[in-house]
């Protein structure tokens, strides 16, 4: 019995700290600071994937006009902005993330802290871009 729940015990702690996206999460501008957005991740296959699945302000335009690729003047409501994300040790990368107010892609890095995400887009180099940090929604 004892090795039963010694077995259990270490199996929820390395639950545990695998690192998991997968879920909703609350977007927060690292420059005004406001809750813009509802994102939900999820994995496909061995990559994972973000589509904004509320809006919690109102953008000017509903679609992303600015976008370059197959999402232009598609709806930003529904619109995946995470593709492509694999994990890598504990943090999951190799991906790309879109901001639907400018269209502009970014490469994406996101690292799990608790009920937080450090998702980072950056060009080229890590060093050029920046961090916002999203909420996990319950």
């Amino acid at each position: 019995m004892r090795k039963l729940l010694l077995t259990f015990a270490l199996s929820f702690v390395s639950i545990l700290s695998f690192a998991q996206i997968e879920g909703k999460w609350k977007t927060i501008d690292d420059e005004t600071k406001q809750a813009k957005s509802i994102v939900e991740i999820y994995k496909k296959g061995d990559q994972y994937y973000g589509k904004v699945s509320q809006l919690l302000i109102k953008p000017a335009n509903p679609n992303c006009v600015e976008c370059k690729d197959d999402r232009k003047n598609k709806p930003i409501l529904g619109m995946e902005i995470i593709r492509g994300l694999k994990k890598e040790g504990d943090e999951f990368t190799g991906g790309t993330i879109t901001d639907p107010k400018t269209g502009k892609t970014y490469k994406c890095t996101i690292k799990r802290e608790g009920d937080k995400l450090n998702v980072r887009g950056y060009l080229g180099f890590s060093l050029l871009g920046r961090t916002q940090t999203w909420h996990k929604v319950n």
